[in-house]
């Protein structure tokens, strides 16, 4: 459903990402690890068609993105950092207009359906997004990846900020989603949510993907001490 091949992004001479190679297949999560400037935030925005590659290609669902965005953001939900929603609309207001800029016209009801299987709870299905939290507007961004019947989720260090209890919260929701088919590339610091949630994970440096192996191949005292190696 993802693949990367060769996938090489240069700015100015300096390089970004260097010859990436990776695939995330239905009901995969990928965890990307790695510290800031290591390529993760780059990978995700040549998937999303953000930005060219100045070498190799980009694929979701058989198709380059640089030559299909349209399609390509047609069955990709991104949830970033910091989801940007409109904070004088209500939650469903919100999930109406994003759902419908991907050609779905849901009824009250539908859309109320998809916040309650998001987790969000009915009491704030119509407050204004400005008085949500983090963990809530999250919640909402699952909603939206729904609606919009997304085959691959790309998700920017999502649960960054939040408390235990809502990186639970989310974690139990993309576990979910994978249930379901959907293929998940998720790039963040949070080694133990790496190892919990994913199935696969990779470790970036300077552009580079140095190892990646299998969630289960690994406990969380090996996970840290091959990270920090990788690191140094």
């Amino acid at each position: 459903m993802l693949k990367a091949n060769q996938l090489t992004k240069v700015y100015d001479q300096h390089m970004a990402l260097d010859q990436l190679n990776l695939e995330v297949k239905e009901g995969e999560i990928f965890c990307l690890l790695g510290s800031n400037g290591a390529g993760k935030t780059t990978t995700i925005n040549l998937f999303l068609g953000f930005i060219d590659p100045t070498e190799g290609e980009a694929n979701i669902d058989g198709q380059p993105v640089k030559n299909n965005k349209h399609y390509a953001r047609s069955v990709t939900a991104y949830i970033p950092e910091n989801l940007m929603l409109y904070p004088n609309l209500t939650g469903i207001e919100n999930l109406k207009f994003f759902s419908g800029l991907s050609g779905k016209d849901y009824e009250t009801a539908a859309l109320e359906n998809f916040l309650t299987r998001a987790g969000l709870q009915s009491v704030a299905f119509h407050q204004y997004v400005g008085k949500y939290s983090k963990g809530m507007r999250q919640k909402v961004g699952i909603a939206i990846a729904l609606a919009k019947k997304a085959k691959v989720l790309l998700l920017d260090e999502p649960t960054s900020g939040l408390d235990p209890k809502a990186s639970n919260e989310f974690a139990n929701l993309l576990q979910e989603m994978k249930s379901e088919g959907m293929a998940i590339l998720m790039a963040t610091h949070d080694l133990f949510r790496a190892k919990e949630s994913g199935t696969h994970i990779g470790i970036m440096r300077d552009g580079q993907l140095r190892e990646t192996l299998s969630s289960g191949e690994i406990n969380h005292t090996d996970l840290e001490k091959l990270y920090l190696k990788h690191m140094n």
